[in-house]
């Protein structure tokens, strides 16, 4: 049985871009795998700390020699990569904050960086342990990156995604980017004719199945 992670972090609800997005890939995916199973993760709702020695030293500490203290500390990251490693695919909800990822995406991402579960530790360095796992993100940002616009080069969130995915052995990786979508708080377009062209791109990975 087929099995998806569904990954949102942005705080803005129902007008969230990010959100609307993956919601329809996750009504795709159901459709074209009826007996498959969703994870829902809405890391905006989920308390995560940020990442600390102690925790860098338990997540270094090889589990067979962890102390009852280490394996608590871990206990939550631990519930996340669980998560990501049990999902045979995930798609995930990035927004675009001051050039980077949202706060709670950016502690997600720190908690799955896990030495022994997402990362081993092999005589010739380190090496990522998602080879298998395919990842889709969907990418929103207010301003205009594209070419041609004020400053495409302050898109750093993209590369940053492709970065850290990589390092953790993704090869299967799609990043659907975006952007304008201050266009629909300052009312030259509305919500819906914004998202009409990006939602039928979302229809259009699962084209080869009957999705309603």
């Amino acid at each position: 049985m087929p099995t998806l992670l569904h990954v949102d972090s942005s705080p803005m609800g129902e007008t969230s871009i990010s959100r609307r997005l993956t919601r329809e890939f996750v009504h795709c995916w159901r459709a074209a795998h009826p007996a498959g199973e969703v994870i829902a993760r809405d890391l905006a709702s989920t308390v995560m700390a940020p990442v600390t020695a102690a925790w860098i030293a338990a997540n270094y500490t090889p589990a067979e020699s962890r102390t009852p203290e280490q394996n608590e500390l871990l206990a939550p990251s631990t519930e996340l990569t669980r998560e990501l490693l049990r999902a045979d695919e995930s798609v995930i909800g990035v927004p675009m904050h001051n050039w980077g990822p949202a706060s709670s995406f950016k502690l997600w991402a720190d908690q799955i960086a896990r030495f022994g579960e997402t990362i081993l530790l092999t005589p010739s360095g380190m090496k990522g342990n998602l080879g298998a796992k395919k990842i889709t993100c969907f990418v929103a940002a207010g301003r205009s990156y594209r070419p041609g616009a004020e400053d495409p080069s302050r898109n750093h969130l993209v590369p940053w995604l492709r970065t850290f995915w990589q390092n953790l052995g993704v090869t299967d990786l799609q990043i659907h980017f975006i952007d304008s979508s201050a266009a629909i708080r300052s009312r030259k377009i509305s919500q819906e004719a914004f998202l009409a062209p990006h939602l039928a791109q979302v229809d259009s990975l699962f084209e080869h199945t009957s999705l309603r």
